[in-house]
């Protein structure tokens, strides 16, 4: 594959609009075969940059995955971590928060999911909801128990991008390396994966009256990504805007990002110190006896 990674890398300090970004790009496979055996060449590599990961012990890797619904962020993280060994990978899915999460600040209970070294941690939507569909729907705020002058909707985004940006610093000087994925589906695709759930008897459990609901807000959730991309794509902590209307190409521009950024890490197997060396040829000579 001759995939770029920085090609779809949201540029730190910029603004980015949505509007001329692409949802649909020139795949990078010819036909379903060659798909599948890119696919299992990436998986491959991941699940051996996987092991080194595990083994150093120096960083930790959090994968972030926003989009809307039917975007394909489900089957992208099933089918790009199937090599991946469960030991070492955690995935959690944010829904609404609960009684007890919302008496806390609004990274509180995603801190606590954050992965150890040697992990690799996948959060399916975030902390990042928070400046998403609770703006996009501010009584969702209003509802969340936080001080009257704080409610400020004119410096709270702002504030509220701040506050992630200073987290992700916070764990980059820590070694937690984090890739973020924006998966950048156009409305009429979504029209037909929505239609593709309603026909497809195993897919009707996908689909709900609210999913057509948010239907309504496509501009506002637009807008609100664009600012949140654009605020919080950094050096350290990148966001990606990966072309989500071909669900093939964009699980192998996800794989491609995710071996890149493991591949650049400088990780290496633990070497045995002197002692152990000694203790290992040791307990060699009595198993060959």
């Amino acid at each position: 594959m001759k995939l770029d990674s920085d090609d779809f890398r949201v540029p730190p300090g910029k603004a980015i609009s949505l509007k001329k970004w692409p949802t649909l790009v020139k795949p990078e496979y010819k036909s379903k075969q060659q798909y599948h055996q890119f696919l299992a060449r990436q998986v491959e590599q991941l699940a051996s940059l996987q092991r080194l990961h595990y083994a150093s012990n120096r960083y930790a890797l959090l994968l972030i995955f926003q989009a809307m619904d039917a975007a394909g962020k489900d089957g992208a993280i099933r089918h790009v971590m199937s090599g991946i060994n469960p030991q070492g990978c955690q995935v959690f899915s944010f829904k609404h928060p609960s009684a007890t999460e919302l008496d806390h600040d609004f990274l509180w209970r995603t801190t606590q999911a954050l992965p150890e070294r040697g992990r690799i941690g996948i959060f399916n939507r975030s902390y990042y909801e928070e400046v998403l569909i609770v703006r996009v729907h501010p009584e969702i705020l209003h509802s969340q128990g936080l001080p009257a002058e704080l409610l400020d909707e004119k410096t709270i985004w702002r504030e509220r991008y701040r506050s992630i940006v200073d987290l992700e610093s916070h764990l980059y000087r820590n070694g937690t390396r984090i890739i973020k994925f924006f998966l950048h589906l156009s409305e009429e695709e979504q029209r037909k994966r929505f239609l593709a759930r309603i026909d497809t008897p195993d897919k009707n459990w996908k689909f709900s009256l609210a999913d057509i609901e948010e239907r309504k807000f496509w501009k506002q959730y637009m807008r609100a990504y664009e600012e949140c991309l654009s605020a919080t794509s950094t050096r350290h902590a990148p966001w990606y805007a990966v072309p989500a209307d071909d669900k093939e190409n964009a699980r192998l521009i996800i794989s491609k990002i995710v071996v890149d950024t493991l591949g650049g890490l400088h990780m290496a197997y633990p070497k045995p110190d002197a002692g152990r060396r000694r203790e290992l040829l040791a307990i060699r000579k009595r198993l060959v006896k």
